[in-house]
């Protein structure tokens, strides 16, 4: 009996390191040796993993940057430039500055200039009412403010106003990480150009449809008129499917256009305030008497 069990625990033991030593075989032969500069730019990034550079965190993002041969594709949006000029000094690579981007909103319909026709009564998520039914306004084009941006965004860089139930952007915390571009179902969100002193112009509408019924669902639609277009000197303004669009990468911030549009339906922002009109005092004028 007690051979027995000797003989039993001398083949397990056998059998143990034989599967030990095949399992470091084969871990040796088939290991990866990672690049160390992947721990050195993955220290660099901020560490958000919000996605916004394309990749699912900030360490394939690293991985991805050491296997590059051109990172001129390749950027962080929340780290920025200084990031990505640290990143490249370590991995001694070249690196392209990019212009800051942030989020702005697309939609002007405010409760005020959008009337409420229904209720919807189900989950407050966007995307939800967005598959359900066109929205409860009769602009099936806009903002829903049910808030799927504001989950979406990890740098509290949006919040729903209360009083017009559409999305606000904080520009000092925005990173342009894209989130809330992905989970606006409307696509009313838009990364654009973060412009020199902050100064942005952008059609605040996407709506579609036709001039009439535009202006029907909401007071600031963009009616498509063309107004605007012809006012640019820079060739800044499209119009498609009755919808104005204004390129950041011509325009040149005139504001010719904000002047012209019958609808105010393009946003000018952080501009100084404009100078009050001087109008000529007919009167005075017209009284003023003359010597002989």
């Amino acid at each position: 009996m007690d051979s027995t069990i000797l003989t039993t625990v001398i083949m397990l033991g056998v059998l143990a390191a034989t599967l030990a030593i095949v399992l470091f075989v084969v871990a040796q032969k088939f290991k990866v040796v990672e690049d160390s500069r992947i721990d050195d730019a993955e220290g660099i990034l901020p560490g958000a993993n919000c996605g916004g550079c394309g990749y699912t965190g900030c360490r394939a993002f690293a991985e991805a940057l050491v296997k590059a041969d051109d990172m001129s594709s390749l950027f962080c949006p929340v780290g920025g430039n200084a990031s990505m000029v640290k990143v490249a000094e370590v991995l001694g690579k070249q690196v392209e500055t990019k212009e800051s981007m942030v989020a702005v909103v697309r939609c002007a319909g405010s409760c005020g200039n959008r009337q409420r026709v229904n209720e919807f009564d189900g989950a407050v998520s966007c995307a939800v009412m967005a598959a359900t039914y066109s929205g409860e306004t009769d602009c099936s084009y806009g903002c829903l403010g049910k808030g799927d941006c504001v989950v979406s965004c990890i740098f509290d860089a949006i919040k729903i106003n209360a009083q017009t139930q559409l999305p606000e952007i904080d520009e000092d915390k925005c990173t342009a990480c894209g989130s809330c571009v992905k989970a606006c179902p409307k696509l009313v969100i838009e990364l654009r150009k973060k412009g020199v002193k902050s100064r942005r112009i952008f059609v605040s509408c996407v709506n579609k449809d036709k001039g009439a019924i535009a202006r029907k669902a909401c007071k600031t639609a963009c009616i498509g008129c063309a107004i605007c277009r012809k006012n640019c000197e820079f060739d800044a303004i499209t119009i498609e499917n009755f919808l104005a669009y204004i390129d950041p990468n011509k325009c040149r911030l005139c504001r010719k256009c904000v002047d012209v549009c019958p609808q105010s339906g393009i946003i000018e922002l952080n501009f100084p305030p404009r100078k009050p009109k001087i109008e000529p005092n007919t009167e005075t004028e017209s009284s003023g008497t003359v010597n002989m």
